[in-house]
């Protein structure tokens, strides 16, 4: 792991809420008065909205072919990432793009970097800023190890490279739900496409996220204590209602043996240890565990570069 250019990952599932976990590291870097390297996971899909549309109707009418998805390596640029990850721990630079969502952010990056470009695009590459203290990435492959099929076969490695992975994944119900409410909220789908987007995606979930979870140094991994049977439910008072905080459990498994698993415990309300590196709480306490867990990490870290830097 590199002293002077960590690296901090936090990877999931779409609908898992690695955004909300994104929002929180964030908070303690600015606490730490840190500056981060932002990297968006799907800043790094290999095709761009109208491209990716094309690329999975054509996987969908060969009928021995499996559906693409961007949990998929054909998806995604691994190696790319890797390299990132690679150079950015060893000088502290590397390249990164934007995938642009909304309207909004089209207009701010087209401003700032003087191009035309619309929602479903990506940026040209760029150098990360010199001087960033820390690089964060949230997305789909944070911590992913895969055999490359393509012409140049060989193994990518992105985990080798983190210095802390944090991994969000939810009882799978609560994950679909998740996903249910935001895709139907927030996106023009329905609920009948969600699930169709879901049973597509399965096998490449059970491919290439799941095992990402036994590479990070913390899981969090949320349980449901209400009726979530039915995550698919197209009943008016029953659709994509997720449980809410105080109507789930925590269960947080940490790898890091310099972790005091049983003073963090000790600082939450009804928390208890399940075993020695399982901790279990109310899903309400989730804010006050990730920043009593991850804080003392993140400064330690920051404490190495600066005596790293400090030597010479």
């Amino acid at each position: 792991m590199s002293a002077t250019h960590p690296i901090v990952t936090v990877t999931g599932s779409s609908g898992a809420g690695t955004s909300f976990v994104k929002r929180a590291v964030e908070q303690i870097f600015a606490r730490e008065n840190l500056n981060a390297a932002i990297i968006e996971g799907d800043s790094f899909h290999k095709y761009d909205r109208m491209t990716m549309r094309e690329k999975v109707a054509a996987s969908k009418a060969d009928a021995c072919s499996r559906v693409l998805t961007h949990f998929s390596e054909h998806a995604n640029e691994f190696g790319k990432l890797e390299e990132l990850f690679a150079q950015y721990r060893k000088t502290g630079t590397g390249k990164r793009r934007y995938y642009i969502h909304s309207d909004e952010e089209a207009a701010e990056l087209n401003a700032r970097l003087g191009t035309d470009l619309k929602p479903g695009e990506f940026t040209p590459w760029e150098d990360i800023p010199e001087g960033t203290d820390v690089l964060f990435y949230e997305g789909l492959h944070g911590m992913v190890k895969r055999k490359d099929h393509g012409p140049a076969e060989g193994m990518h490695d992105v985990a080798q490279y983190v210095d802390l992975g944090i991994g969000v994944c939810p009882v799978v119900n609560i994950e679909w739900m998740q996903k249910i409410y935001r895709d139907t909220s927030e996106r023009p789908y329905s609920v009948g496409q969600v699930r169709d987007v879901i049973l597509e995606r399965m096998e490449d979930y059970i491919e290439y996220v799941v095992p990402q979870f036994h590479r990070t140094h913390i899981n969090f991994h949320r349980v449901p204590l209400v009726d979530t049977s039915d995550p698919f439910s197209t009943l008016k008072d029953e659709a994509a209602l997720v449980p809410e905080p105080k109507n789930s459990l925590m269960v947080t498994h940490v790898r890091l043996k310099d972790v005091d698993l049983q003073a963090v415990c000790d600082k939450i309300p009804g928390a208890w240890l399940q075993t020695p590196e399982t901790l279990v709480y109310n899903s309400e306490h989730m804010v006050l565990a990730m920043d009593l867990l991850m804080s003392p990490i993140i400064h330690n870290l920051v404490e190495k570069k600066r005596a790293a830097l400090a030597q010479g």
